[in-house]
Protein backbone atom coordinates (compact mmCIF):
# COMPACT_ATOMS: atom_id res chain seq x y z
CA UNK A 1 0.00 0.00 0.00
CA UNK A 2 1.57 3.50 -1.21
CA UNK A 3 0.87 6.45 1.19
CA UNK A 4 2.36 10.38 1.07
CA UNK A 5 5.84 9.36 2.66
CA UNK A 6 6.76 7.00 0.17
CA UNK A 7 5.31 9.35 -2.51
CA UNK A 8 7.26 12.10 -0.83
CA UNK A 9 10.59 9.56 -0.87
CA UNK A 10 9.83 9.17 -4.77
CA UNK A 11 9.49 13.12 -5.29
CA UNK A 12 13.13 13.64 -3.47
CA UNK A 13 14.60 10.68 -5.26
CA UNK A 14 13.77 11.98 -8.70
CA UNK A 15 14.04 15.47 -8.17
CA UNK A 16 17.47 15.41 -6.04
CA UNK A 17 15.36 18.36 -3.93
CA UNK A 18 13.70 18.07 -0.44
CA UNK A 19 10.07 18.06 -0.38
CA UNK A 20 8.05 20.20 2.26
CA UNK A 21 4.84 18.77 1.75
CA UNK A 22 2.55 16.23 0.11
CA UNK A 23 -1.11 16.21 -0.57
CA UNK A 24 -3.28 13.58 -2.27
CA UNK A 25 -4.64 14.82 -5.34
CA UNK A 26 -6.80 11.61 -5.53
CA UNK A 27 -6.33 7.43 -6.13
CA UNK A 28 -2.90 7.17 -6.51
CA UNK A 29 -1.40 10.62 -7.17
CA UNK A 30 0.13 13.51 -4.85
CA UNK A 31 1.14 17.13 -5.50
CA UNK A 32 4.75 17.66 -3.64
CA UNK A 33 5.77 20.81 -2.80
CA UNK A 34 9.51 20.95 -3.21
CA UNK A 35 11.97 22.95 -0.79
CA UNK A 36 13.17 25.46 -3.99
CA UNK A 37 9.45 26.34 -4.34
CA UNK A 38 8.24 23.94 -7.26
CA UNK A 39 5.31 21.49 -7.27
CA UNK A 40 5.38 18.18 -8.75
CA UNK A 41 2.64 15.19 -9.31
CA UNK A 42 4.10 12.16 -7.98
CA UNK A 43 1.85 8.99 -9.55
CA UNK A 44 2.58 5.57 -8.41
CA UNK A 45 1.50 2.43 -11.02
CA UNK A 46 1.62 -1.07 -9.29
CA UNK A 47 2.08 -2.48 -12.99
CA UNK A 48 5.38 -3.15 -14.21
CA UNK A 49 6.30 -1.15 -16.84
CA UNK A 50 3.67 1.48 -16.70
CA UNK A 51 5.79 4.70 -15.11
CA UNK A 52 8.12 4.18 -18.11
CA UNK A 53 5.59 3.74 -20.62
CA UNK A 54 3.34 7.03 -19.18
CA UNK A 55 6.76 9.00 -19.09
CA UNK A 56 8.25 7.81 -22.72
CA UNK A 57 4.66 8.55 -23.87
CA UNK A 58 4.69 12.06 -22.53
CA UNK A 59 8.54 12.69 -23.28
CA UNK A 60 7.26 11.63 -26.94
CA UNK A 61 4.09 14.14 -27.49
CA UNK A 62 6.19 16.94 -26.22
CA UNK A 63 6.23 18.26 -30.08
CA UNK A 64 7.12 22.09 -30.23
CA UNK A 65 3.51 23.82 -31.49
CA UNK A 66 1.39 21.14 -30.29
CA UNK A 67 -0.50 20.32 -27.51
CA UNK A 68 1.29 21.15 -23.81
CA UNK A 69 2.12 18.17 -21.78
CA UNK A 70 3.48 18.28 -18.33
CA UNK A 71 7.54 17.96 -17.94
CA UNK A 72 8.21 14.31 -16.73
CA UNK A 73 10.98 14.89 -14.16
CA UNK A 74 12.12 10.83 -14.03
CA UNK A 75 10.25 7.02 -13.51
CA UNK A 76 11.49 4.98 -10.92
CA UNK A 77 10.00 1.45 -11.47
CA UNK A 78 6.25 2.05 -10.52
CA UNK A 79 6.54 5.80 -9.51
CA UNK A 80 6.33 8.75 -11.92
CA UNK A 81 7.11 12.34 -11.54
CA UNK A 82 6.51 15.59 -13.42
CA UNK A 83 5.27 19.03 -13.47
CA UNK A 84 2.56 19.90 -11.20
CA UNK A 85 -0.31 21.78 -13.63
CA UNK A 86 -2.70 23.81 -12.15
CA UNK A 87 -6.35 22.94 -13.37
CA UNK A 88 -8.50 25.50 -14.51
CA UNK A 89 -11.96 25.36 -16.43
CA UNK A 90 -12.49 24.76 -20.28
CA UNK A 91 -13.24 27.90 -22.59
CA UNK A 92 -13.81 28.37 -26.19
CA UNK A 93 -10.12 29.72 -27.22
CA UNK A 94 -8.78 27.07 -25.57
CA UNK A 95 -10.85 24.16 -27.28
CA UNK A 96 -10.21 25.65 -30.47
CA UNK A 97 -5.85 25.97 -29.46
CA UNK A 98 -6.39 22.49 -28.66
CA UNK A 99 -7.57 21.38 -31.95
CA UNK A 100 -5.10 23.17 -33.43
CA UNK A 101 -2.24 21.83 -31.29
CA UNK A 102 -3.77 18.27 -31.79
CA UNK A 103 -3.57 18.27 -35.39
CA UNK A 104 0.20 19.61 -35.07
CA UNK A 105 0.93 16.59 -32.88
CA UNK A 106 -0.39 14.11 -35.05
CA UNK A 107 1.31 15.31 -38.08
CA UNK A 108 4.52 14.91 -36.27
CA UNK A 109 3.95 11.61 -37.29
CA UNK A 110 5.27 7.95 -36.48
CA UNK A 111 7.76 5.12 -37.69
CA UNK A 112 5.18 2.95 -38.33
CA UNK A 113 1.50 2.05 -37.05
CA UNK A 114 2.10 0.26 -33.36
CA UNK A 115 5.44 1.43 -32.58
CA UNK A 116 6.05 2.45 -29.40
CA UNK A 117 7.27 6.16 -27.91
CA UNK A 118 11.40 5.96 -28.51
CA UNK A 119 12.37 4.40 -25.56
CA UNK A 120 9.09 3.15 -24.62
CA UNK A 121 7.98 -0.74 -23.93
CA UNK A 122 6.02 -2.97 -26.23
CA UNK A 123 4.08 -3.90 -23.31
CA UNK A 124 2.13 -1.36 -21.93
CA UNK A 125 -1.18 -0.27 -20.41
CA UNK A 126 -4.00 1.80 -21.99
CA UNK A 127 -5.91 2.04 -18.42
CA UNK A 128 -6.32 -0.62 -16.36
CA UNK A 129 -5.96 -2.81 -19.15
CA UNK A 130 -2.65 -4.45 -20.89
CA UNK A 131 -2.05 -3.25 -24.60
CA UNK A 132 1.47 -4.12 -27.21
CA UNK A 133 2.47 -2.16 -29.52
CA UNK A 134 3.55 -4.29 -32.36
CA UNK A 135 4.59 -2.37 -35.21
CA UNK A 136 2.62 -3.23 -38.24
CA UNK A 137 2.80 -2.06 -42.00
CA UNK A 138 -0.53 -1.27 -43.15
CA UNK A 139 -3.41 0.50 -40.63
CA UNK A 140 -6.68 -1.72 -41.28
CA UNK A 141 -4.86 -5.02 -40.59
CA UNK A 142 -3.09 -4.06 -37.80
CA UNK A 143 -6.02 -2.21 -35.73
CA UNK A 144 -7.90 -5.77 -36.38
CA UNK A 145 -5.27 -7.76 -35.57
CA UNK A 146 -3.99 -5.19 -32.07
CA UNK A 147 -6.40 -3.44 -30.65
CA UNK A 148 -9.76 -4.97 -31.94
CA UNK A 149 -9.22 -8.88 -31.48
CA UNK A 150 -7.35 -9.13 -28.51
CA UNK A 151 -10.12 -7.55 -26.35
CA UNK A 152 -12.94 -9.00 -28.69
CA UNK A 153 -11.26 -12.47 -27.56
CA UNK A 154 -10.93 -10.91 -24.05
CA UNK A 155 -14.83 -10.23 -23.93
CA UNK A 156 -16.04 -13.38 -25.21
CA UNK A 157 -13.66 -15.48 -22.42
CA UNK A 158 -15.09 -13.39 -19.65
CA UNK A 159 -18.91 -14.07 -20.84
CA UNK A 160 -19.38 -10.09 -21.27
CA UNK A 161 -20.05 -10.90 -25.02
CA UNK A 162 -21.78 -13.71 -26.96
CA UNK A 163 -20.62 -15.54 -29.52
CA UNK A 164 -23.37 -14.01 -31.94
CA UNK A 165 -22.40 -10.41 -30.78
CA UNK A 166 -18.48 -11.06 -31.16
CA UNK A 167 -19.52 -12.17 -35.25
CA UNK A 168 -20.65 -8.99 -35.69
CA UNK A 169 -17.12 -7.59 -34.06
CA UNK A 170 -15.62 -10.12 -36.44
CA UNK A 171 -17.87 -9.44 -39.73
CA UNK A 172 -16.05 -5.88 -39.12
CA UNK A 173 -12.63 -6.98 -38.97
CA UNK A 174 -12.76 -8.76 -42.51
CA UNK A 175 -14.27 -6.11 -43.71
CA UNK A 176 -11.99 -3.88 -42.29
CA UNK A 177 -9.79 -2.94 -45.72
CA UNK A 178 -12.93 -1.78 -47.18
CA UNK A 179 -14.42 0.18 -44.23
CA UNK A 180 -10.85 2.12 -42.81
CA UNK A 181 -11.06 4.71 -45.47
CA UNK A 182 -8.23 6.50 -47.28
CA UNK A 183 -4.66 5.35 -46.31
CA UNK A 184 -2.51 7.82 -44.48
CA UNK A 185 0.25 8.40 -42.72
CA UNK A 186 1.01 6.87 -39.13
CA UNK A 187 0.05 9.52 -37.02
CA UNK A 188 1.20 10.33 -33.45
CA UNK A 189 -1.27 9.16 -31.27
CA UNK A 190 -2.03 9.79 -27.47
CA UNK A 191 -4.16 6.91 -27.37
CA UNK A 192 -6.54 7.28 -24.26
CA UNK A 193 -7.60 10.58 -25.15
CA UNK A 194 -11.06 10.33 -23.61
CA UNK A 195 -12.03 13.90 -21.95
CA UNK A 196 -10.88 12.92 -18.55
CA UNK A 197 -7.34 12.69 -19.85
CA UNK A 198 -7.56 16.64 -21.22
CA UNK A 199 -6.89 18.76 -18.47
CA UNK A 200 -8.07 22.79 -18.66
CA UNK A 201 -5.21 24.53 -16.99
CA UNK A 202 -5.55 27.25 -14.81
CA UNK A 203 -3.19 29.00 -18.04
CA UNK A 204 -5.80 28.80 -19.66
CA UNK A 205 -4.63 25.89 -22.32
CA UNK A 206 -5.90 22.18 -22.47
CA UNK A 207 -2.81 19.60 -21.52
CA UNK A 208 -2.38 16.04 -22.18
CA UNK A 209 -2.08 13.59 -19.60
CA UNK A 210 -1.96 9.89 -19.24
CA UNK A 211 -1.12 8.79 -22.47
CA UNK A 212 -1.13 5.41 -23.84
CA UNK A 213 1.24 7.04 -26.79
CA UNK A 214 1.54 4.94 -30.48
CA UNK A 215 2.04 5.37 -33.71
CA UNK A 216 -1.67 5.03 -35.07
CA UNK A 217 -4.33 6.56 -37.19
CA UNK A 218 -5.28 10.05 -35.99
CA UNK A 219 -9.02 9.54 -36.35
CA UNK A 220 -8.75 7.18 -33.63
CA UNK A 221 -7.67 9.91 -31.27
CA UNK A 222 -10.58 11.99 -32.42
CA UNK A 223 -13.09 8.94 -31.69
CA UNK A 224 -11.78 8.02 -28.90
CA UNK A 225 -12.15 12.17 -27.70
CA UNK A 226 -15.98 11.89 -28.57
CA UNK A 227 -17.10 8.85 -27.47
CA UNK A 228 -17.67 10.27 -23.60
CA UNK A 229 -17.62 13.29 -24.19
CA UNK A 230 -15.68 16.59 -24.38
CA UNK A 231 -16.57 20.52 -23.63
CA UNK A 232 -16.53 22.74 -26.48
CA UNK A 233 -15.64 19.28 -28.97
CA UNK A 234 -17.39 21.10 -31.88
CA UNK A 235 -15.18 23.92 -31.52
CA UNK A 236 -12.24 21.33 -30.95
CA UNK A 237 -13.08 19.47 -34.06
CA UNK A 238 -13.63 22.03 -36.32
CA UNK A 239 -10.26 24.29 -35.44
CA UNK A 240 -8.48 20.47 -36.58
CA UNK A 241 -10.03 20.44 -39.62
CA UNK A 242 -9.56 24.20 -40.11
CA UNK A 243 -5.82 23.33 -39.42
CA UNK A 244 -5.23 19.84 -41.40
CA UNK A 245 -8.15 18.64 -43.22
CA UNK A 246 -9.55 15.12 -42.51
CA UNK A 247 -10.38 12.96 -44.88
CA UNK A 248 -14.12 12.55 -46.80
CA UNK A 249 -16.57 10.63 -44.59
CA UNK A 250 -14.17 10.57 -41.30
CA UNK A 251 -17.89 11.21 -39.88
CA UNK A 252 -18.53 7.26 -40.77
CA UNK A 253 -15.78 5.82 -39.32
CA UNK A 254 -16.34 7.32 -35.59
CA UNK A 255 -17.59 3.90 -34.44
CA UNK A 256 -15.11 1.86 -36.30
CA UNK A 257 -12.34 3.66 -34.18
CA UNK A 258 -14.25 3.57 -31.18
CA UNK A 259 -14.30 -0.18 -31.41
CA UNK A 260 -11.30 -0.38 -29.47
CA UNK A 261 -12.31 2.00 -26.61
CA UNK A 262 -15.39 0.28 -26.17
CA UNK A 263 -13.87 -3.47 -26.40
CA UNK A 264 -11.37 -2.47 -23.51
CA UNK A 265 -14.23 -0.97 -21.61
CA UNK A 266 -16.12 -3.60 -21.97
CA UNK A 267 -13.35 -6.21 -20.74
CA UNK A 268 -12.87 -3.68 -17.82
CA UNK A 269 -16.57 -3.45 -16.72
CA UNK A 270 -18.98 -5.39 -18.57
CA UNK A 271 -21.99 -3.90 -18.22
CA UNK A 272 -23.40 -1.21 -20.45
CA UNK A 273 -20.26 -0.85 -22.47
CA UNK A 274 -20.89 -4.38 -24.19
CA UNK A 275 -24.23 -3.30 -25.92
CA UNK A 276 -22.40 0.22 -26.63
CA UNK A 277 -19.41 -2.54 -28.46
CA UNK A 278 -22.47 -4.29 -30.60
CA UNK A 279 -24.22 -0.70 -31.64
CA UNK A 280 -20.94 0.78 -33.11
CA UNK A 281 -19.64 -2.72 -35.22
CA UNK A 282 -23.66 -2.43 -36.33
CA UNK A 283 -23.03 1.51 -37.08
CA UNK A 284 -19.32 0.55 -38.53
CA UNK A 285 -20.90 -1.94 -41.18
CA UNK A 286 -23.94 0.19 -42.09
CA UNK A 287 -21.24 3.08 -43.00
Amino acid sequence: MTDRAEAGAAAAEVTGQPVSGVASVGGAVWRAALADGRAVLVKHHPRAGAAQAEATGLAWLAEPGAVPVPAVHGWREHWLVTDYVPAGRPGVAAAEEFGRGLAELHAAGAPTVGSPPPGGPARAWIGLAPMRDEPGEHWPAWYAAHRVRPYLRAAVDQGALSHAQAGLVETVCERIDELAGPPEPPARLHGDLWSGNVHWAADGRAWLIDPAAHGGHRETDLAMLALFGCPHLDRVLAAYHEHTPLADGWQDRVALHQLFPLLVHTVLFGGGYAAQTVAAARAALRA
